[in-house]
């Protein structure tokens, strides 16, 4: 038996400023269903959902909610959960000071909102219901990211909704928090709601989902049974292409072999930091492409924000080409030619309001002096520059960078450490939440730039990409070296077994 269909987006089209964003879309989504929309960072999944959502007003194209043959109209957020859409974005929306049922009641003032003893009571029963660890009285910073993200969808939940849009839910969780989150879906999906699944991770959708829809350039490429549709076609759709072999990644490109190949360039003796990491040991060659990996919380970000001097260090020795250098502040690493692409590409990387030309050349401006500004001629140059070496996807060197999918945000940032020549680049997550295409991109370029003699600290939560980029890892568990594998013993079971804490 069919299921009934509670939405229905037919020919949707929209348009920005020298952009289509979208071409035509219809999609279409069933009750008890878990339906992922897949493609490529600026395919048009985003905008799609923000029209959905009355975030984005549509150029053309009609919505249909519930069965019903009367088109809906959504102009505002608010809207749509008039009609019972909700979304749960990637990063939390809710505030982190306030109690867990404060965060669920917020902004309504009808019912529980107004009596405290029955608001934490409901908010109780409510979380109990969805099997979700919080309790209504603790403050909602006290959970972690995961239960946070299951009190925005009890939130959600709670308002009735019918349709449940998860944009990204588990780039930030470990692999037992995206159990638990699942655990929740599959409890909705029982109930009924409708879940659009917004993520990069394959193993998931497969996992999960019923059913993909695939877009490709702001149009839709099909709908697809989940048993229909293997992965190897489903990445061939995204991209439009066959893909290559991954796995070849490494072998096409050589070792540095200049005169100072193998010297070591960065190396640090018993460094420790604020951020509660052991005091631990590092070095990287010339030319070299090495890597922290372990858990999520582990402390590889930490290590290198120590590196960097992002977090406040406490003790150890840091030499650069076998001179001690001290580093209190990421200037200092700036000026001793590193430079640090961060985890957190929203918070610590984009400088959402300047334009993608702007965030290019911020850094290089800092090394060079505020009082020696580029002239705008310069700016240009080196702009455009960059945005045809990576392949940056913007209308133009004007747009801002906040209007741009998040892999073109990471290439802005890239280019940005790019053109102050470093000598030696970290790049923590610089292929989290953004689509294949564009990860392989960045990782050929990163051993690219290492066969051309430039030092690279990779992290990644992704062991397998590690692995095709990375010749020596170093890993970590509870914030301290566990070990250090090369060689051989560079495997997905060698890794797994040290981060476990033996061989077995």
């Amino acid at each position: 038996m069919s299921k009934k269909t509670i939405l229905e987006m037919k020919n949707i089209s929209k348009s920005f400023p020298g952009v289509r964003a979208l071409q035509g879309v219809d999609f279409k989504l069933c009750e008890g269903e878990v339906h992922a929309l897949m493609g490529e960072n600026g395919a048009g999944k985003s905008t799609l959902i923000k029209v959905l959502t009355g975030v984005y007003a549509k150029d053309e194209g009609h919505i249909f909610v519930d069965g019903n043959d009367k088109e809906v109209s959504i102009h505002s957020p608010q809207d749509a959960q008039r009609v019972g859409i909700s979304t749960v974005y990637q990063e939390i929306t809710l505030c982190p000071n306030l109690s867990v049922a404060e965060n669920m009641y917020i902004g309504r003032s009808e019912g529980a909102g107004t009596n405290w003893k029955k608001m934490n009571e409901d908010a109780d029963k409510l979380l109990q219901s969805l099997d979700i660890p919080a309790k209504a009285t603790q403050q909602l910073a006290s959970c972690s990211i995961a239960v946070q993200q299951m009190v925005a969808i009890a939130r959600a939940v709670d308002m009735d909704c019918k349709i449940l849009i998860l944009d990204e839910p588990t780039s930030s969780l470990d692999e037992q928090e995206v159990e638990k989150l699942f655990g929740l879906m599959r409890d909705l999906k029982a109930r009924g709601v409708g879940i659009i699944f917004v993520t990069h991770f394959l193993d998931q959708v497969y996992e999960i989902c019923d059913k993909i829809t695939v877009l490709r350039d702001g149009k839709l490429v099909g709908e697809y049974e989940i048993k229909d549709l293997p992965r190897v076609k489903l990445v061939a759709k995204m991209l439009g292409k066959e893909l290559d072999d991954m796995s070849d990644i490494k072998g096409e490109q050589k070792p540095y072999d200049g005169d100072d190949a193998g010297e070591v360039v960065l190396e640090a003796e018993g460094l420790y930091s604020d951020a509660g990491i052991k005091p631990f040991d590092f070095n990287i060659k010339k030319g070299e492409v090495n890597g922290f990996t372990g858990l999520l919380g582990s402390g590889r970000s930490e290590c290198v924000r120590a590196i960097f001097g992002a977090d406040r260090v406490l003790g150890g020795h840091v030499k650069k080409n076998g001179k001690t250098i001290k580093i209190t502040k990421p200037l200092d690493a700036m000026k001793n030619g590193i430079a640090y692409l961060p985890e957190d590409r929203k918070n610590d990387g984009i400088i959402g309001d300047l334009s993608v030309r702007e965030n290019i050349i911020i850094a290089s401006q800092v090394l060079r002096g505020f009082f020696k500004p580029y002239s705008k001629a310069e700016a240009n140059k080196f702009a455009e520059e960059y945005i045809k070496l990576l392949d940056i996807k913007t209308a133009s060197a004007d747009t801002p960078i906040k209007s741009l999918s998040g892999g073109n945000q990471q290439k802005v940032i890239l280019a940005r450490w790019l053109m102050t020549h470093p000598e030696y680049l970290i790049l923590d997550e610089p292929t989290r939440g953004i689509d294949i295409g564009t990860k392989i991109d960045i990782q050929k370029l990163v051993l690219k730039l290492a066969s051309e003699g430039m030092s690279v600290t990779f992290i990644s939560s992704e062991t397998d990409e590690m692995l095709r980029t990375c010749s020596r890892m170093v890993v970590m568990r509870d914030r301290k070296v566990v070990g250090e594998l090369s060689g051989d013993d560079l495997t997905q079971n060698k890794i797994m077994s040290t981060i476990a804490g033996g061989d077995k």
